[in-house]
């Protein structure tokens, strides 16, 4: 098994184990508000096809299936057990215009230029090998597709990791927050241009362990602090800054 194989493994484990945890987990990600936000920002039309990528407990692509009736969502992710939850979901809700798929975590199983969107949201710092990843959005994307990211950033003047070194002590395969400079530069090299964005925040609470503490250690106070690190009953908060961003071959 490569080392990729390896990190998918390890984030698929993770998230099933999170998903045992649903409402743990729902704290983490549900945010109605930074929803409203998101399809704000699409600029979807009739007919589309979009895949939401990572899509998890489905969060995101129930809620463009609901607004938008008119158009086909797809949710991919590597959890089969979040998956056939969202399928069940789906059915009972009658939504017909909404379905999941599962993958190895590499290559997605769907034609070339099938989709005319790709979003994702909070997932692709799970990514071992994101130009892989960002290839596949590339290939599958029709000519004039557009791809939305949702993804925290680390703050200004966090230069040795901490946020990542804080976010890997939970066992769920997080790999690397990015700077929207390093977005334009990663999907610039598949030929998208920054379209529109906006900022955001995250609040992840986790259940303390003493490893926090040795890692805030490690790192500049000025650096901990700017992610307003709080503990309180049993649990330790970080919060972070989340680049919203739509990026399309065409502006």
């Amino acid at each position: 098994m490569s080392n990729s194989e390896e990190m998918i493994s390890a984030a698929k484990q993770g998230f099933e184990a999170a998903f045992s945890e649903k409402s743990f987990y729902n704290r983490q990600t549900q945010d109605s508000s930074h929803i409203e936000a998101i399809l704000g920002i699409l600029p979807v039309k009739r007919d589309m096809r979009i895949l939401d990528l990572g899509t998890g407990s489905g969060y995101l692509a129930f809620a463009i299936a609901q607004k938008h009736p008119d158009i086909t969502v797809v949710g991919l992710d590597i959890v089969e057990k979040a998956l056939e939850q969202n399928r069940q979901r789906a059915a009972h809700e009658g939504l017909n215009n909404v379905s999941f798929a599962s993958y190895d975590g590499s290559t997605f199983p769907f034609e070339s230029r099938s989709f005319d969107m790709v979003v994702t949201r909070y997932s692709l710092h799970h990514f071992p090998d994101i130009n892989s990843s960002l290839s596949e959005v590339d290939r599958i994307l029709s000519g004039k597709g557009c791809f939305f990211i949702s993804d925290p950033a680390p703050n200004e003047g966090d230069e040795n990791g901490f946020a990542d070194e804080y976010m890997q002590v939970k066992p769920d395969g997080h790999i690397k927050f990015r700077s929207l400079a390093e977005w334009k530069s990663l999907c610039g090299n598949c030929g998208f241009q920054l379209a529109d964005s906006f900022i955001s925040s995250i609040r992840f609470p986790r259940k303390y362990e003493e490893i926090y503490e040795t890692i805030m250690k490690r790192h500049p106070k000025e650096t901990v602090s700017s992610y307003g690190i709080e503990v309180t009953g049993g649990e330790i908060f970080i919060t972070e800054q989340v680049n919203n961003m739509l990026f399309c071959r065409e502006i």
